[in-house]
């Protein structure tokens, strides 16, 4: 991994009894903490970034970007394989390497971070290379050096790949969606653990590459925080390409004798491959970045925050490190109100009301706001409208690779949306329309009154709002 020459020796003059006054300091360089740090330095504040790995975080060198130039191509092979009886006959010979080549030259630039630095360099901000750690709520410690900030901290420092107990996991080679995404060659076989976003969409990636896969999930079903109807049907889709699907019960027990892993779970089989994929969620660390030093617990699972994402005075959080949602759309709204809030700029508190997410696997599956579940567990007296995507009319031509469902979930006492679920083709495209309902409480009845373009994947919004009951 390559990464940017640090420019601390040009701050060197600060140290451990004489800390180098600044106006900010942002910890971590994220999406949403280099957002924070390259708006603030360019308002004309003296802004040190701090990042320990690659800034730009997560998303541009083994998240959204990456992954999704991967799950692209396995679609152009899905669709391939739908070719006959639709359109003619096609011969698919899939090839990893093309996709491992352009996610090193178009996407991670092979994980250096060069431009970045330069980008947030030439904003006026000054970067350092290193591990930061609060000290006091106004001081954080890089090294040897220390920066005092006098108008306020940033904390973006975001989460790593969370590693179950699982006994004897710790000492095999198991992968990370890190190595999932760096992998220049594939498997022949894999097991995922975890059935989440992450673990369902690289499982069907390796899938349509030919890889053998099975997927472990300990929940009830698989994307065990969408509708329940998301991860069943998702589960029949896996089922129909190959993928063997286990659900309900995880694993007790790890091994690995230098060739291929083994897998005991709780039910008692066994399940053995080349690889294994921990995709079973992830985790902050507030310990390593000094939280007690700001009254927090360092064992808590989030940092907490309030509606202008303030931590304490002059101390603010951006991002996954806030439990707010593990989202780059997330980090970059953070980093939004963050920058208006340190520059005394009027801005609107966080509002999660319309939080939208999409799990880009085949089909889609996007969701925003409340589902069923949560809006009873609020009071809400619930009102569902429900459509199929096949029965539509976009549904019904698409006809191969059209599973899908629309679902709306309605406080009907206000006689809005709450909630809703779009899983289909395009199934995040069409989320856009149920986020904006969701967002401005735009009365069912106005929504009822709306002209749907015809035929389009989205016109199925006016037949699930037509059901409801």
């Amino acid at each position: 991994m390559n990464q940017a020459r640090s420019n601390s020796e040009v701050i060197a003059d600060s140290d451990e009894n004489n800390p180098q006054t600044v106006d900010v300091v942002v910890l971590g360089m994220g999406p949403g903490g280099e957002e924070v740090a390259g708006k603030l330095a360019e308002a004309g504040l003296t802004v040190v970034g701090i990042e320990a790995a690659l800034v730009g975080g997560e998303c541009p060198y083994w998240g959204c970007i990456p992954s999704k130039m991967m799950i692209r191509a396995a679609h152009l092979l899905a669709e391939a394989r739908r070719i006959p009886g639709m359109a003619g006959s096609a011969v698919v010979n899939p090839d990893w390497a093309p996709v491992a080549a352009r996610i090193r030259d178009e996407a991670t630039d092979n994980w250096d971070d060069t431009v970045a630095v330069k980008r947030f360099e030439g904003k006026g901000g000054r970067f350092v290379r290193g591990t930061g750690h609060i000290i006091a709520p106004d001081v954080v410690a890089v090294g040897d050096l220390r920066f005092r900030a006098l108008q306020a901290v940033v904390i973006a420092t975001g989460t790593s790949p969370a590693v179950p107990p699982i006994p004897g996991l710790k000492d095999t080679p198991f992968w990370t969606n890190h190595n999932a995404i760096e992998a220049k060659v594939l498997p022949e076989s894999i097991i995922v653990l975890g059935g989440g976003a992450i673990g369902a969409e690289l499982a069907q990636v390796f899938a349509r590459f030919g890889v053998v896969v099975t997927i472990i999930e300990a929940a009830a079903r698989l994307l065990p925080l969408e509708e329940p109807e998301a991860g069943e049907l998702l589960a029949e889709v896996f089922h129909n390409e190959g993928i063997t699907v286990i659900t309900g019960t995880g694993a007790t027990q790890v091994d690995h004798d230098g060739t291929k892993f083994q897998v005991q779970l709780a039910d008692g089989r066994t399940v053995q491959a080349e690889r294994l994929l921990v995709a079973t969620g992830r985790r902050v660390d507030l310990k390593s970045i000094g939280a007690d030093a700001l009254g927090i617990d360092p064992l808590a699972r989030v940092l907490p925050v309030d509606e202008r994402l303030r931590v304490t005075d002059r101390v603010w959080a951006v991002g996954d490190i806030t439990g707010k949602g593990a989202f780059t759309h997330i980090a970059m709204y953070h980093a939004g109100i963050v920058v208006a809030d340190i520059l005394g700029e009027p801005h609107l508190p966080a509002d999660y009301r319309a939080l939208p997410r999409v799990t880009f696997t085949d089909p889609e599956v996007g969701s925003v706001g409340l589902s069923q579940q949560a809006a009873v567990d609020a009071g809400i007296d619930v009102g569902i409208g429900q459509t199929l995507v096949p029965s539509t009319a976009r549904g019904w031509l698409h006809k191969v690779g059209n599973e899908g469902f629309i679902k709306l979930v309605v406080d009907k006492k206000r006689g809005v949306l709450v909630g809703a679920t779009s899983m289909g083709p395009n199934g995040g495209e069409v989320l856009g329309l149920l986020t904006l309902a969701v967002h401005a409480a735009i009365p069912i009845e106005q929504l009822r009154s709306m002209i749907y373009a015809y035929p389009t994947f989205h016109r199925g919004v006016e037949d699930a709002l037509r059901n409801i009951s």
